[in-house]
This record gives structure tokens, C-alpha cells and sequence, in this order.
């Protein structure tokens, strides 16, 4: 590609905070923050190639965006953006099927994208024909993104965005029921300052008490990698919910010892004992199933017996599980395996993908 800048490009990076930034008026632009994969999209006349955030190719897998983003982007130029899937009852985003979308058979990656149709939401542009903008403030890479969207609309989206605080703090709360992960903020003044946490993101953070029900042994064979985390349904039945993971060396071993006394006759009568024997399984995220991003990498889990409960944090639930890894807080010897139930949870409403990208919430 002709380019000004040509791929890779590293994109800008956030930095987590518990709160949404206030400054003096025009400082803060906010946004809300998707949950799909970030895309960098090089445009140069008839050629298009998209980039994720690891700076791999995402061309391959997302052919139905192509003709969108040729009809609609200028005919030289680089944005900034994330390609997310709107669920199919219109309910917000869904994630999983954004994730199937990443398969190395070309049919089923066709299939899927006639079946489950990706869209691009645009928030940044880096160039723009013969001129690099890397170096401008955001509020004038973002007026010339507004000017270049301006008849956007058919999978291609230009981003939300407010520097109203209050306004920022209404969409945190009310697009949680898209999806959406919480709000990023971005000083008006800034360059593009690629793989630099200049970014703040204030993501949504809430606890749970769930059943441990297994754990997987750490990459390095030493100690307790993860811990499988389960709840209840109104019928008793214990569903996986997702995993907590990210402790210490010294932290892995102790609780490997903790839990050695509950391996003794975990298989008979293990709420997931059909998974346990087979550890595997064809479809889903389930303890033993194949990593889609890395096939190499062992899911394979050891069960306990579900005696155990232990308080999480976690930020989203999607059909009924985590979406991203929870952090372990402390166990919960007062609390009953089986008082720890879905009710328990706080779910927003859902919101169609439609509202968000048009400001109709």
C-alpha cells in the first residue's frame, strides 16, 4: 500500500480506573467501550486489509465487511475502530459469535458471515490521503472522522461520543444491555500515541459467589493455574460460568494444598462428571474444551468436589457466563454450594446494537 502509514500499526492502549474522568470543559472525550476486536482498517483505493490489535490479518475472516467499508470510508485512509456482531434478536452484542468467526476453514467463515453479518464501529482515524495524522489532537482527527462518515450507516458505524460527563455516566449504566464492557475516556488534546496506555477505560466490576467445581494445573505444571467457577439455575443444576486465574507463584502452590483434600471421590456424583470423563467437548466453553485461539494450549481440569465456595469479581454475563476472567477474592466458608445461584446477579436490560451506534438510548 501507498500510504501515508502502512501496516502494522500498534493501536493506542487503556489504562483500567474506577472511575470516569472529570476535567476542566473540553479536556475529556468519552466513548462507550465495545466488546468485540480491535480493528485497524488500511484502506488504499480498491485494496482493504484489516489488522487486529496483535497486528495479525483479519481480512480473511471478516469478508462481508469489504464491500461496506469500500463503499463508505474515503478512498485513502487508515481508522481506527472495532468490528463487533449484533446479536441476532437484537439484544445487544454477542460476543460468541464474534468468536466463531475466527475458523480456518474459508466455508464455514463464509457461511458465518452471511448467518452472523459483522459490523465496524469507527472511533479514530490515523490518515487520511496523503497525510499522516498521528500527530494531530484527537479533536481534529475526530472532526475529520465525522466528515468522512457522514453517510455511514450499513456496517459501518462512527462511534458515540460525548464530552458530557454526565452524559458519559448515563451511558455507562445503560449500555451495559448491549454488551458494551463501560466507557473510554480520551483527552481531546492527545496524538495518536500507538501501544501507550494513554487511554482510560472504567469497565464495570461487580461479585460473585460461585461454586468451585475444578481447576486447571498452571502452564508451568506447578501449582493451581485456575479455578472453574459454577451457579446454579432455578433447577439445581450447576452450570460453568467461567474460571478466576492470575495468582502468584506462592499463591498457586498453597492452593493446590487447600484443595488436595477434596479430590477424594470428586468423580462420583461431580456435577460435571460426564465432562470431567470425556474432557472434551464439540462445541461451547465448557472445563476440557479446545481453546479456539490457541490449539495447542491444555483445557484439561482436574475435578474437586464441589464443596467449595468462593466470592469473584467479574465485570459481564453473556448467556449466562462470564464474559472475561474474574479475579479471586477471598473463599467463602459461610456461604452453602448450593445457595450460590444465578439470582444472586445483577443483568441489565438489553439494549439493540441499533440504539447505541445512533445515541437513540
Amino acid at each position: 500500500m501507498t500510504l501515508p502509514l502502512a501496516p502494522p500499526i500498534a493501536p493506542m492502549l487503556a489504562k483500567a480506573a474506577t472511575a470516569i474522568p472529570v476535567g476542566v470543559p473540553g479536556e475529556w472525550h468519552y466513548e462507550p467501550k465495545w466488546d468485540g476486536f480491535r480493528c485497524i482498517v488500511f484502506r488504499d483505493g480498491d485494496r482493504i486489509e484489516l489488522a487486529s490489535r496483535n497486528e495479525r490479518p483479519f481480512t480473511r475472516y471478516f469478508p462481508e465487511l469489504l464491500e461496506p467499508l469500500l463503499a463508505q470510508l474515503p478512498d485513502r485512509c487508515v481508522v481506527d475502530g472495532e468490528i463487533v456482531v449484533p446479536d441476532a434478536d437484537d439484544r445487544g452484542l454477542d460476543f460468541d459469535a464474534l468468536l466463531q468467526r475466527i475458523h480456518p476453514a474459508e466455508s464455514r467463515v463464509r457461511r458465518l458471515a452471511a448467518e452472523t453479518p459483522a459490523s465496524f464501529v469507527a472511533f479514530d482515524l490515523l490518515a487520511l490521503d496523503d497525510r499522516s495524522l498521528m500527530d494531530a489532537p484527537l479533536h481534529q482527527r475526530h472532526a475529520l472522522l465525522r466528515t468522512a462518515l457522514a453517510d455511514a450507516g450499513r456496517q459501518v458505524y462512527l462511534c458515540p461520543s460525548t464530552t458530557d460527563h454526565e452524559v458519559a455516566q448515563h451511558w455507562f449504566v445503560e449500555f451495559e444491555g448491549a454488551g458494551l464492557d463501560g466507557v473510554v475516556a480520551k483527552r481531546l488534546a492527545d496524538p495518536y500515541t500507538p501501544d501507550k496506555r494513554t487511554l482510560v477505560k472504567v469497565k464495570h466490576l461487580r461479585t460473585a459467589d460461585c461454586v468451585v467445581a475444578g481447576y486447571r494445573i498452571h502452564k508451568d505444571g506447578k501449582g493451581v493455574g485456575s479455578l472453574l467457577l459454577g451457579l446454579h439455575d432455578e433447577e439445581g443444576r450447576l452450570h460453568h460460568v467461567g474460571v478466576t486465574a492470575s495468582f502468584t507463584v506462592k499463591r498457586r502452590a498453597e492452593l493446590l494444598d487447600e484443595l488436595a483434600p477434596l479430590l477424594d471421590g470428586a468423580i462420583e456424583g461431580h456435577p460435571w462428571q460426564d465432562w470431567a470423563e470425556a474432557q472434551a467437548h464439540a462445541e461451547g466453553r465448557l472445563p476440557g474444551a479446545q481453546s479456539r485461539w490457541n490449539a495447542g494450549k491444555d483445557l484439561s481440569w482436574v475435578p474437586i468436589r464441589a464443596e467449595r465456595v468462593a466470592e469473584v469479581t467479574f465485570g459481564q454475563l453473556e448467556k449466562g457466563r462470564f464474559r472475561h476472567g474474574s479475579s479471586f477474592l477471598r473463599w467463602r466458608p459461610d456461604r452453602e454450594p448450593a445457595s450460590c445461584r444465578y439470582d444472586q446477579l445483577e443483568v441489565a436490560d438489553p439494549v439493540p446494537f441499533h440504539d447505541v451506534v445512533t445515541g437513540e438510548v
